[in-house]
Order: C-alpha cells, then structure tokens, then sequence
C-alpha cells in the first residue's frame, strides 16, 4: 500500500522504524499476544479503543488488552492494519493515520461487502464484524525508539466512506 509522508523532514529509517511498529501491532492483535502490543506504549499513554473506552497510562492499557486480547485468537476475523499517512510534527513526533481492514482467518476481505451498495448503514447493521477501522497514533520518539503517546480507534460508520 503507498502512503503519504508529510511534516518535517526525517531519516528513512524513522520511516522504516514507524512502519515496522505498524506492523507489530498487526502481528500482535491477530495473533491475540498482549506483550507485544503493550510494549509499543509509552508509561504515560492514553488510548482510546474501538468501542469508545478510554484508557489512561500503560497499567489501565495493560489490564484491559491482558482481559480482552487473548479471546480474540478464536474470534473468525481479524484485520489488517496499512499506513495511509504519517505526518512528521517534529522529528520525534508522528502521527499515524492507518487503515484498518477486517479479514477472515485466510486472509479475505470483510469491508469488500460495502463497496458500491446502494444501503451500506443497513448492512454495517447486518455485518458489524466487517466495519473497517480507522486507527491514529501519536508516536514520540525517545532514546532511540518510537513509542505509541497517544491512540484513538474508530470504527468507519460513515455511508459514504463505507460504500466508496
């Protein structure tokens, strides 16, 4: 997937490094491994998850992904997770903007289900599972690595985008 690299101008390799953190959270949700995932945040963070819970410092983002994520190894759909922008507002500070695709065990696309139909809230109503995601994260950069600061994911439930 390409993507756009506005801001600031950085070293490639904070690009690569950005990218490859991207997908650490893939591997990590699809895979249902907490330690992973809790490793990418800062002490301090704050994330917001898909459904809305807010979430402040690593200990609140621990309890809840070591409660929730484990399930999800036997859920039938997970999702992929592409960088579509990342905005450079120092260079140790980033915003991520990613998209977040659900997707069978197999690897086929749920969020294809909306593309092109004439109803597309009627049928996020009947599919909830193939909404797709839109993820943000702030990452600051300190000592060397990139961490996530701060995380909203929101479930796309605009017709319009669903459809398009």
């Amino acid at each position: 997937m390409t993507f756009q690299i506005t801001g600031v101008t950085v070293p490639r390799e904070d690009v690569d490094a950005i990218l490859a953190l991207v997908a650490t959270v893939e591997e990590a949700q699809q895979k249902a491994l907490p330690d992973p995932f809790l490793k990418l945040f800062r002490p301090e963070a704050i994330w917001t998850t898909g459904h809305g819970r807010r979430l402040f410092g690593l200990g609140a983002i621990g309890d809840f992904t070591r409660r929730v994520l484990p399930g999800a190894i036997d859920h039938p759909t997970t999702a992929t997770y592409d960088v579509e922008h990342i905005v450079f507002i120092r260079p140790d500070v980033a915003a991520v903007k990613v998209r977040q695709r659900p997707v069978t065990r197999d690897g086929r696309r749920l969020d294809e289900v909306f593309r092109g139909h004439p109803d597309p809230s009627a049928l996020a109503a009947e599919n909830p599972e193939a909404l797709p995601g839109t993820p943000m994260y702030v990452l600051s950069k300190d000592d060397g690595e990139w961490r996530i600061a701060a995380a909203q994911n929101t479930a796309v439930v605009d017709p319009g985008s669903l459809s398009a």
